[in-house]
């Protein structure tokens, strides 16, 4: 390979490592498993050692892979955040430890498992928590004080008042935890978290420091950054003296004064990391003495006296049994292999998903195949390859009706996926009610999950319908439920049949169609017979909507089961047409608002109900078209494109005054 040859690869490979740092860092949505980034990384590494005139200060191997985000206020670190060089095979550790011993004699060494979720700093002043931030790139991080805060294992007051202490650790999302967000983003139609380590991080980087709190995170502590007040030595002394102070430390390992005993700990980690209720990536040598650490020293990215041993994704050969179909909450139909079991990452595998029909098409994938199993993030089982057909196996096509109703299951165009169209499907039940009692649907209070999943396995509920049905002896006669609260219940689902065209619209759950475009049927149609006479092209004319949405409303309501449930929701008494606004207020006919930012005493929904009730109009991007942009604090990217394009600029106060 010449220069110019070089330079290109260069190139190539350092766009395509940012663009992955920057999903994995930044967005918590990688879209590559470690093994193939370790793969482009090392083979960068490797081109910048051949030609060492390529390595720049902005390479991808000169720093570390994160960014502060513009809604966290930036921290710099005063000790660097620094990242850890990997080694693939034990011949590297072998080397790393020769490297070592020609700088500074005869190390000890302490091995601990490479948690895989997101470092942090934590900050101490007299003995109390003051500061929390992320590493972002290793100089400058972000300030999520108060999200760390929520977290319980994170000592919030020292039991000794040390005038400064900073520490480094790891947060992570516990395997039962993220299984049980994963069941509950399916439950209310959200895109899952890709595995553990994305939740803790799109978790730990809310807005919002209440959501942070919901998903019960945890965190292990591993390096004492800096400390005044206390002296140190050693690793393992540093480790004591953390847990102490109240830290959850790593598991105990034995130091190892030999690589021998280094690989042999290493090993065991990896052999018992199926065990474990988080998720590691590999197993970290440090070198016990401080005073050898410094003697070490660290390069521009990495510290000379730390190595981080990478498991390889382990993969097995095993033969698929069968093909189940799944209909999840959200009316999906998902295949699920069954499978041979076999033994991966410390655990037994016999089931792993497929997806849906593309990803069976693309791999070619039939029953009575081999195929090559492996752990995507040592949690979540996946089909890597088929090595080979069985005779006379066929393609595999998805069902064309429900298997849990029998109603046809169609894929809609630009969709993955294949649904179930049965809005009273009995597998879709739950999320079904979910949606329709929730706060911009039915806004029925009091019927949250638990209650609605006890009055399903009660048999009381089969239908959105059977809620307006139910008696006050039915609810009394179910556990938990007393007079008071069923008396109140009740009066919140007859309250519910005055509600708006538009939250029935929403809360009938058709796909593609949220708050925003159910208010503008509501608005174009003025009743629900309208609706369902109106044709795709009507529909589709409304501005707003686009071929999709309207292709989906119109197949939604051709479907027997939707004329059926809204048959019974009419003979309940629930109101079908839009209701006229009273005060024939429409001072804000013909404008437009853009919302952005968060307003000192209004909710975002709040200020669009008092917007659209006198006419305006309410849209999520600013264009030469908008009126009006109301701003609260933090307003983003949409103030300044309002201001860029000179559209009045409005406070809540202004509002207010508009009023």
């Amino acid at each position: 390979m010449n220069n110019q040859e070089a330079k290109k690869l260069h190139e190539d490979l350092a766009t395509q490592i940012r663009y992955h740092n920057k999903k994995y860092y930044d967005e918590d949505a990688p879209e590559i498993e470690d093994a193939e980034y370790d793969a482009l990384y090392r083979r960068l590494e490797n081109l910048e050692a051949e030609f060492p005139e390529l390595v720049t200060p902005d390479s991808p191997t000169q720093s570390v892979g994160g960014h502060v985000l513009a809604k966290f206020s930036p921290v710099t670190h005063t000790v660097p955040m620094e990242s850890l060089h990997d080694s693939f095979s034990e011949q590297e550790l072998i080397d790393f430890d020769k490297r070592v011993r020609a700088a500074v004699g005869a190390p000890v060494y302490i091995v601990e498992p490479k948690f895989d979720g997101l470092s942090v700093s934590i900050e101490y002043r007299d003995g109390v928590m003051v500061r929390g931030s992320t590493r972002g790139d290793g100089l400058v991080g972000e300030n999520i004080t108060e999200n760390i805060s929520t977290i319980r294992s994170v000592p919030k007051r020292l039991p000794e008042a040390l005038p400064f202490l900073e520490v480094r650790g790891e947060v992570y999302m516990p395997h039962t935890v993220f299984s049980e967000l994963s069941a509950l983003q399916e439950l209310e139609g959200e895109k899952p978290f890709k595995n553990p380590r994305n939740a803790a991080a799109g978790s730990l980087r809310q807005k919002n420091p209440s959501v942070t709190a919901a998903r019960k995170l945890a965190i292990f502590v591993f390096n004492v950054q800096q400390v005044t007040g206390a002296t140190l030595q050693s690793h393992d002394e540093s480790l004591a003296f953390l847990k102490r102070l109240g830290f959850p430390v790593p598991p105990s390992f034995p130091p190892c004064g030999t690589m021998e005993e280094v690989i042999t700990e290493v090993r065991k980690i990896g052999e018992m990391r199926g065990s474990f209720d988080y998720s590691i990536d590999g197993a970290v040598v440090k070198v016990n003495s401080f005073a050898q650490r410094t003697l070490l020293g660290s390069t521009a990215k990495f510290p000379r006296w730390a190595e981080a041993f990478k498991y390889p994704p382990e993969e097995k050969s095993t033969k698929l049994l069968r093909i189940e179909i799944n209909v999840g909450r959200t009316g999906v139909l998902t295949p699920t292999g069954v499978f041979n079991p076999v033994s991966l990452a410390g655990t037994t595998v016999s089931r792993a998903t497929l997806h849906n029909q593309d990803f069976i098409a693309d791999k070619d994938i039939r029953v009575g195949d081999t195929v090559v199993l492996r752990k995507a993030g040592e949690i979540i089982p996946e089909v890597v390859a088929v090595v080979s057909h069985e005779k006379g196996s066929v393609p595999f096509s998805m069902p064309k009706v429900c298997p849990s109703c029998g109603a046809p299951a169609v894929r809609i165009e630009g969709e993955a996926a294949t649904r179930c169209t049965n809005p009273e499907c009995p597998a879709q039940l739950l999320r079904h009610l979910i949606h329709f009692c929730s706060r911009d649907a039915m806004d029925i209070d009091g019927l949250g999950p638990a209650v609605l999943e006890q009055l399903i396995s009660s048999g009381l509920v089969k239908s959105p319908a059977d809620l307006y049905a139910m008696t006050l002896a039915e609810l009394t006669g179910l556990e938990r439920m007393g007079q008071k609260s069923s008396e109140k219940l009740l009066q919140s689902i007859e309250k519910s049949k005055q509600d708006d065209l538009y939250r029935l619209i929403n809360a009938l759950g058709i796909p593609h169609v949220g708050l925003k475009a159910a208010k503008l049927l509501a608005a174009r149609f003025s009743s629900i017979d309208a609706v369902f006479h109106a044709s795709e092209e009507e529909i589709a004319s409304i501005e707003g909507f686009g071929g999709i949405m309207a292709e989906s409303v119109r197949s939604f309501f051709d479907l027997p089961n939707t004329a059926h449930l809204i048959g019974r929701l009419r003979d309940a008494g629930v109101n079908m047409v839009a209701v006229l606004p009273v005060s024939g207020d429409n001072r804000f006919a013909g404008k437009t608002f853009v919302l952005t930012g968060t307003l000192p005493t209004l909710t975002r929904a709040q200020a669009t109900e008092i917007i659209e009730k006198r006419g305006g109009r309410v849209s999520g991007s600013v264009s030469k078209k908008t009126s009006y942009v109301l701003a609260g604090e933090d307003a983003g990217s949409k103030l300044a494109k309002a201001n860029q394009l000179g559209i009045p600029i409005l406070s809540e106060n202004d509002l207010s005054k508009m009023l």
